[in-house]
């Protein structure tokens, strides 16, 4: 964090939009960390509220509509050549539609707050051709929401701000683990028949 931290002090709010844009598309970046980091130089004086929350949301909404974009165009064709080898099968794929086109608006908006969940979203948004407005509608909802969240969060702690990276790092093992047990229970009940 050390280096984003110095990366966000000599480039200001240029730096918070090319972070968050490469963070939102995938690379590997403590977003959260980082909002929370730009809440406290708020905090100090040294930011603006306003300014940062406005470059907040849209570097992340720029990186997830990248991302959905990215899903999109190479994802299809990806799941074409590869599925098979993969064990993707095109009902595979039809059953993702379904039901991202289903729960694809709370997946977005909540999936901000999940770490690895955020990345992928739009990527399947976009594979799954789910339509853009209703994408960009609930991405740049969600978008708002996680962005003014953690660079408040940030105001609040003030010099306590870099307790939210071992909160993060902790909530973010719990919703994995709650998601890979609702996983495990999800195949459990459509094989269960098959082994007994």
């Amino acid at each position: 964090m050390s280096n984003l931290a110095s990366f966000i002090t000599h480039y200001g709010y240029i730096g918070i939009f090319i972070i968050l844009v490469l963070g939102i598309i995938g690379l590997p970046l403590p977003d959260e960390v980082l909002l929370t980091y730009v809440g406290y130089n708020v905090f100090l004086g040294h930011m603006s509220l306003n300014l940062s929350i406005l470059v907040a949301i849209l570097g992340s909404m720029i990186g997830i509509s990248i991302s959905y974009l990215l899903g999109q165009k190479l994802g299809i064709p990806f799941i074409k050549r590869f599925g098979p080898k993969l064990h993707i099968k095109e009902k595979n794929l039809r059953w993702a539609q379904k039901s991202f086109n289903k729960y694809g608006g709370i997946f977005l908006i909540c999936g901000y707050f999940i770490p690895g969940i955020r990345h992928i979203a739009a990527y399947i948004a976009g594979i799954c051709n789910y339509h853009y407005l209703r994408f960009a509608a609930f991405a740049y909802i969600g978008s708002i929401i996680w962005a003014s969240t953690f660079i408040i969060l940030g105001i609040i702690l003030g010099n306590h701000w870099e307790y939210i990276e071992k909160i993060s790092s902790h909530a973010s093992k719990i919703i994995w683990l709650f998601i890979l047990g609702i996983f495990f229970f999800v195949l459990w009940k459509k094989y269960r028949n098959k082994f007994k």
